[in-house]
């Protein structure tokens, strides 16, 4: 007579593994990352305000004492912003950075508040606040131009008639002095199509840039490898 057997013997089925997460579409990844690069300016502009000005004042009142309490906030704010482009940059990429590491804060004595000053990652943060606004100028800049320059260019048929025609208002005319409005509309047309079909290629380099400029001075793997292993 076969022995009864519980359902509980027979072997279950290994799990399922997880599905890897889909890679976003070109479409997709080319939206983040243009939404990125023009968020970056008015974002740079707080960071390099907040940054630069925290500086000069607290390093020129350090001597009255005054410009501690200054640099502390300084630092504090450039935590704060540091923490929103990280959070920034792993939105687009879908991928975490590299780690950082803060050291404890101490009290509010003297010596807690030059040992706050001694954070070397807060320091990090407040370069990067500073260093990274002319870069974010120049990638607002060339992104805008790029884009709405390639977008106005495609549909130049659509408003060129507002254009003056006794003048030389054309590409081809100003360039090779050819005053055919069709092939002049068609050129304008052909600058714009190649314009937006390399602009996910522009966005994608600008932001690799910001991106690697992040990872360089609000991450700190190594410091964040020494502080674990000394725990």
């Amino acid at each position: 007579m076969t022995p009864m057997t519980s359902p509980d013997t027979f072997p279950r089925a290994a799990a399922p593994a997880p599905a890897a997460a889909r890679p976003p579409s070109a479409a997709v990844r080319f939206g983040r990352e243009l939404g990125y690069l023009v968020s970056s300016l008015p974002i740079g502009v707080v960071s390099f305000t907040v940054g630069f000005l925290g500086l000069a004042a607290g390093v020129a009142t350090v001597i009255v004492y005054l410009g501690v309490p200054i640099l502390l906030g300084t630092l504090l704010a450039a935590r704060g912003l540091a923490r929103g482009e990280r959070r920034r940059v792993e939105s687009v990429t879908g991928r975490p950075l590299p780690p950082h590491v803060y050291r404890e804060r101490g009290d509010r004595s003297v010596k807690g508040m030059i040992a706050a000053l001694a954070e070397p990652q807060a320091w990090r943060d407040l370069a990067h606040a500073i260093v990274s606004f002319p870069v974010r100028i120049v990638n607002f800049c060339l992104t805008v131009t790029w884009v709405l320059g390639g977008l106005g260019m495609l549909l130049y048929v659509t408003w060129s008639w507002a254009l003056p025609e006794d003048e030389e208002t054309g590409l081809l005319d100003l360039t090779y002095d050819i005053s055919s409005e069709s092939a002049n509309i068609a050129f304008t047309t052909g600058l714009g199509l190649v314009a937006l079909l390399t602009a996910p290629l522009v966005t994608r380099g600008l932001f690799l840039l910001n991106a690697s400029m992040a990872r360089g001075l609000l991450t700190n793997p190594h410091a964040a490898s020494r502080l674990a292993a000394e725990e």
